[in-house]
């Protein structure tokens, strides 16, 4: 029988964070939530300022959550996770990018009539 793996299986060769880099992703995501929270209801930033303002607090959520929790990073046996979620990540901004672009062309064309 071969005892080569843990309790764990396929997921015991590693790339898991510890209870400290749980905590530090929590207290960043807790942080960053409360930001965007903070501009909308003190109202400190308005307009396209704070959409801005909470678009870029949202993309670094993204990041945190991405090395934190799912453990994305540049070393060798993350590549082709990595790589599925650039993959994943064009295609999301191609589908969403094309659909506004046909929109507002749609829009613009029923306005001029």
């Amino acid at each position: 029988m071969d005892h080569s793996h843990s309790a764990h299986g396929a997921h015991s060769e590693g790339g898991h964070g510890s209870f400290g880099s749980y905590m530090a992703g929590f207290v960043l995501s807790v942080i960053l939530t409360v930001a965007a929270f903070a501009i909308v209801m003190t109202g400190t930033l308005t307009g396209s300022n704070a959409l801005f303002a909470i678009a870029g607090l949202a993309f670094v959520q993204i990041i945190v959550h991405l090395v934190f929790f799912l453990h994305m990073n540049t070393s060798s046996s993350q590549r082709w996770n990595v790589t599925a979620f650039a993959f994943t990540a064009l295609t999301a901004l191609i589908v969403i990018g094309g659909t506004l672009w046909v929109m507002h062309n749609v829009s613009m064309h029923m306005m001029s009539r």
